[in-house]
């Protein structure tokens, strides 16, 4: 019987560890010129925004993987998400024009809406807020209206001043007392350039302790010595 037990108990952990096993969230925020510069003409929106945007909110289990999305494994969640477009698109009426400004799709063929609803498909849908479009990006927007990249990383935007990654890192972890995560990307003549600044935090509901992102590097940035530049507009 004891045995039996124990079996029993083995198997429902396993099934609480597979319906919501992840341990943090992650906020990408991403340099619209270095997202686009590195595109075909015309792929970008014209009026690109001068200052770091959010592209994704996503619940990360601890060795820093994504949680994949609903449609590929509903155990992520015990909740029925959200998944009529009409009915998400409503819920998110009251702070539209706050993801408009710093939430936007930079692509000139997606719309924001198609952007915000992909965002929500692939990680909204397996976070806390599963059934709450609303507070999910809510819980997004408070988290990236706090903290300034720019202040954060105390560099200015110049082709004729490169940093090397683990200055930015080092800048970062004296303001924050944490580690971020930089993501790098390569543009034209393979010169490395500051992508994307990420932020970990603890899994709550809402999150907002800030952690140590699991690694500091991403992207084209594979060693904390590498030279990049932080392009301008």
């Amino acid at each position: 019987m004891q045995k039996q037990n124990l079996l029993a108990a083995a198997i429902l952990a396993t099934f609480l560890v597979s319906a919501a096993g992840w341990d943090f969230y992650k906020l990408v925020l991403e340099w619209p010129i270095a997202s686009c510069n590195i595109k075909k003409s015309g792929t970008c929106i014209n009026e690109l925004p001068s200052t770091f945007t959010i592209h994704t909110f996503s619940p990360q289990f601890a060795n820093d993987t994504k949680v994949p999305p609903y449609a590929k494994d509903k155990s992520c969640t015990s909740v029925a998400p959200t998944t009529n477009a009409g009915v998400f698109q409503d819920k998110l009426e009251s702070i539209e024009d706050k993801l408009t400004e710093m939430w936007p799709s930079l692509l000139s063929k997606t719309s924001d809406e198609e952007f915000w609803f992909t965002e929500w498909e692939n990680h909204g849908m397996c976070s806390d807020y599963s059934n709450k479009p609303d507070a999910y990006f809510s819980a997004a927007l408070t988290l990236a209206s706090k903290y300034d990249p720019l202040k954060v990383m105390g560099i200015e935007a110049s082709y004729d001043k490169p940093y090397q990654v683990k200055t930015v890192l080092a800048n970062a972890k004296k303001n924050l007392g944490v580690y971020p995560q930089i993501a790098c990307n390569a543009a034209k003549k393979k010169v490395l350039q500051l992508w994307e600044f990420r932020l970990c935090f603890d899994r709550a509901t809402p999150p907002s302790v800030l952690i140590d992102c699991p690694k500091k590097l991403a992207g084209e940035c594979k060693n904390e010595t590498d030279t990049i530049v932080f392009p301008p507009f």
